[in-house]
């Protein structure tokens, strides 16, 4: 497994990184060698962040902790991140290590995840693209109230999504076909 490290208003140091890549190794038993790990540390006012996303054959496990210092941080993420990966295996299990579900026991969690019920498409929506500027999805955005906003940005002629942050801030997905 390929680690990735990125530092955003933190240093992270050596005995971290160590850990990281100590601790994230652990989880190479569920891919092949093409999974890649990618860790980001930031320091957001004094709150401490740890993302970590793993991609492997098209699928991707994500998940964030906040706290007094990265190292709990480590110790959130990490059996999240487990937990989606034992979840959806019994779907993507070709997207896996062959055979790594098949060890007793787990890195990081205690017990095997309960299985949930496979969610439904409850309500589809239809969308008219018409070319609008990122500041006027922006005002149409707040009007309408919801989370996110999808248009066809008239700049680049590509499909984005606006979307409300969790921090306040806006995001701006842009769409490749």
């Amino acid at each position: 497994m390929k680690i990735d490290i990125v530092e955003r208003n933190y240093d992270v140091g050596v005995r971290l990184q160590t850990l990281l890549e100590k601790k994230i190794e652990k989880l190479s038993r569920y891919f092949n060698d093409e999974a890649v790990a990618r860790v980001v540390c930031a320091l957001e006012g004094k709150r401490f962040k740890l993302e970590l996303t793993v991609s492997n054959k098209g699928n991707i496990y994500r998940s964030e902790a906040y706290g007094e210092n990265m190292y709990e941080n480590i110790d959130v993420v990490l059996p999240k991140i487990e937990k989606q990966i034992i979840k959806y295996a019994s779907k993507n299990r070709d997207k896996l290590k062959k055979g790594s579900l098949d060890v007793v026991g787990y890195e990081y969690l205690e017990k095997e995840p309960e299985k949930e019920e496979e969610k439904k498409v409850y309500k589809q929506k239809v969308f008219d693209l018409d070319p609008i500027t990122v500041e006027d999805a922006k005002e149409f955005l707040e009007n309408i109230e919801h989370d996110f906003y999808v248009f066809l940005n008239a700049e680049t002629g590509k499909v984005n999504i606006l979307y409300n942050r969790k921090d306040g801030e806006l995001g701006l997905i842009e769409c490749r076909y």
